[in-house]
Formats: C-alpha cells, sequence, structure tokens
C-alpha cells in the first residue's frame, strides 16, 4: 500500500480543506443497516457506537455499499480528486520519489463505490513502482482501503506481486484510517490471505516532527504500519498532519529512512 503541506503550503492546504468541505453536500453515504462496532474483533462500516480497533481472528467486517461514499474528507486523511502530493527520500539504492494523485476516477469493488488514487514511485528517475489504490470513507469517517492493482518493475518485468481486490479470491477491505483514532487502536489495513496483510497501530496522537511542508509540528497522528507476512521486515512510523494527510513515513527498525512530502499541486 502506497504513501500521501508553514507559510508556503498553508494556502494550498486551505483550498485542498475548502474543497473537500464544499464536496461534503454530495455522495452522503446512507446510513448503515447494522449498529454493532465490532463482530470477533473485526470493524463494521457504519456503526453507530465506538470501541477501541482490535486486530482479531477471523476477520469479518461487514460492508454494507449504503454506508460508503465517495466524499473522502477524514481530516487525517483526505482525498481531494485533483490533488497531486510528491514526496521523496534518501535511500540506500539512491533518490526515491513518489508521485500520489487522487484522481477523479472511481471503481467500484464489493458494491462500493471507491476512489482510484494513482501511485508512481521512481529510484534515480527510473520507474520502479505503479499502482492504483481504491478508498471509500463510512458514514464514521473511518477510510477504508478496497485493494489494489500494482506492478513492480525491475529488468523490464513487471510484477504484480502484493495486487488484491476486495471481494475476490477470498480477499476483504481494511481501515486505513480511523474517524476517530485512539491510542492503542490496531487494525487491518488490507487482508488478502498471503498476498496483503498489513495492520496499522495508533501510536500517538501529539506526534512531534519538522517536514518541509509543515516546518515543526508537535500534533501529529503517529501511526505504526507493520507487515504480517514478514515480522522482518522494517516497521514504519507514517506521521499524518490534520487537513492535510501523511507528511512523513520513517522507518523505526532497519535502514533509517524517512519519506517525507516535500509538495502538494492541484491538476
Amino acid at each position: 500500500m502506497s504513501a500521501q503541506w508553514h507559510c508556503r503550503w498553508l494556502g494550498a492546504a486551505a483550498v485542498a480543506a475548502a474543497a473537500a468541505l464544499a464536496a461534503c453536500g454530495s455522495n452522503t453515504a446512507a446510513p448503515a443497516s447494522s449498529s454493532s462496532a465490532t463482530q470477533a474483533g473485526s470493524p463494521t462500516a457504519g456503526a453507530s457506537a465506538r470501541a477501541p480497533l482490535t486486530i482479531a481472528d477471523p476477520y469479518q467486517p461487514r460492508i454494507d455499499p449504503a454506508a460508503f461514499t465517495t466524499t473522502i474528507d477524514n481530516p487525517y486523511f483526505p482525498l481531494v480528486p485533483g490533488t497531486r502530493i510528491i514526496y521523496e527520500a534518501d535511500t540506500a539504492g539512491g533518490r526515491s520519489r513518489t508521485v500520489t494523485e487522487v484522481t477523479r476516477d472511481t471503481k467500484t469493488v464489493m458494491g462500493v463505490a471507491t476512489v482510484v488514487v494513482h501511485d508512481i514511485v521512481t529510484l534515480n528517475g527510473k520507474t520502479t513502482e505503479d499502482t492504483l489504490d481504491w478508498y471509500a470513507q463510512d458514514r464514521d469517517g473511518n477510510v477504508w482501503y478496497f485493494g489494489e492493482d500494482t506492478k513492480a518493475f525491475e529488468d523490464g518485468q513487471a510484477d504484480p506481486t502484493g495486487s488484491f481486490e476486495a471481494g475476490v479470491a477470498g480477499a476483504l477491505p481494511g481501515i486505513v484510517m480511523p474517524g476517530n483514532p485512539q491510542i492503542g487502536d490496531a487494525y487491518r489495513q488490507e487482508y488478502a490471505k498471503g498476498i496483503a496483510e498489513d495492520t496499522g497501530t495508533v501510536h500517538s496522537l501529539t506526534g512531534a516532527e519538522t517536514t518541509p511542508l509543515t516546518g515543526p509540528a508537535n500534533d501529529l497522528l503517529v501511526i505504526q504500519d507493520a507487515d504480517q507476512l514478514d515480522p522482518t521486515s522494517p516497521a514504519e512510523h507514517k506521521y499524518y498532519a490534520r487537513g492535510i494527510g501523511l507528511v512523513l513515513t520513517q522507518n523505526i527498525t532497519g535502514p533509517a529512512e524517512r519519506e517525507q512530502a516535500v509538495t502538494i499541486e492541484k491538476f
């Protein structure tokens, strides 16, 4: 699953936030048919009761298409169509650049209309990954991840490993951003057994970091991501700024890599 602005970026962020708020008047989700917050540790889309999010088996999220909208205005994960965010990092292999575009396209997955986000990753100017991600928001503000069509490029070959679509071959959607994150919340971000099993845990609501877009900030949401399929892979802390989204990804184990948002554009 792929990534997501101090004086220089405030104007752009305000435009994006205004656009998100303006969009709230349309595509509003109808109430979900269930009011239970969890079932065997699994979330229910649009549940009205707030219970701590936990990772448990069996994972059986209940998805009611009527509970979702393509207006994604979660303050920590706003997806405004026509917005492009660029991230950069110095890695062992060279300079990495990720361009994340919130497209104006939608895709229906499990009966849910989702927003299509396009990520292109380059290393030293050469494309290494090209991914389409699918997101939707439930009526309680939780942003769900419904899958991805991803290709990694090496030696001229495209490798689709990691691609999955919720509702196909047992794959299920997960929550990429809670509507009301609380420290200790733990949740599946995606679930395709043996293919994609990332999880997230809310680590802090007052993360302190400095990025090119935010300058010094001490009110960042910090989520620790982990890959359940590879316990030896580096764990990450992802820093989210309210009204902006993801501004920094930093390894907390393994190679000391730091990927940060450097600019936001409209297209």
